[in-house]
């Protein structure tokens, strides 16, 4: 299989070698920049497969660089490093785009398990069913694209995989949990705050259909519902 492409942009010197060393030890072929300006220049140059971003660096921060690579690459998988707990810049990285985050200090196969999963998940095999109809929209979970009419929305992995999940069980309850470990792994509370983001986002993404609705079912989970069928 050929070897993975990783960009680490991390500003402490001691972990960054250390990481570097370790990626490139488990295979992943790493290429690591001191500050988030420095990265986003590599990475506009080169080709990569997931980042690894620091949130707290100089001159361009981890946020600031997921935001800027988003703008080129809606579907690129994205890892925060984070010194921080607070929920707020947790949720503020998943608006930011992010896929997963890990918090310091944190162990280096806790890091490589995240990396593999995240990859297990947007390298796998597409189920069979792949295009849906929800109302007027025509959503293909291959390409990650919600249109309608001349309009054309492009979702993130993470979009594409909740929308999926929800149209595979349209007009049922998709449980959350199920979803959670489905998409995210592992269904913790920031997790799970992270998937209430992302239904958000779908909701905004559909409002111009009236006969389309994502409801909250208390305890439970969501429900796409579809009027028009």
């Amino acid at each position: 299989m050929e070897q993975l492409n990783i960009l680490l942009a991390e500003d402490d010197e001691n972990l960054g070698s250390l990481l570097k060393e370790y990626l490139i030890a488990k295979g992943y072929n790493t290429d690591w920049y001191v500050n988030g300006d420095i990265a986003y220049k590599h990475f506009i140059k080169n080709h990569y497969d997931i980042c690894i971003l620091d949130v707290m660096m100089p001159i361009k921060d981890g946020i600031s660089l997921a935001k800027d690579i988003r703008m080129l690459n809606s579907t690129l998988p994205i890892i925060f490093l984070t010194a921080k707990s607070q929920k707020e810049d947790i949720l503020e990285g998943f608006k930011a785009g992010c896929d997963d985050y890990i918090t310091k200090p944190f162990s280096m196969e806790e890091l490589v398990f995240r990396i593999e999963a995240i990859l297990r998940r947007t390298l796998r095999q597409p189920s069979k069913q792949s295009e849906f109809t929800i109302g007027k929209y025509h959503f293909d979970a291959d390409k990650q694209l919600l249109k309608t009419g001349n309009s054309e929305q492009k979702l993130t992995t993470k979009e594409s995989e909740l929308l999926k999940l929800l149209c595979l069980n349209k007009n049922m309850v998709l449980e959350r949990n199920f979803a959670l470990k489905t998409i995210w792994i592992d269904d913790n509370y920031f997790n799970a705050r992270s998937m209430d983001v992302y239904i958000a986002k779908l909701r905004k993404y559909l409002k111009e259909d009236p006969a389309i609705e994502i409801m909250n079912i208390h305890g439970k989970g969501f429900k796409l519902i579809d009027r028009a069928e």
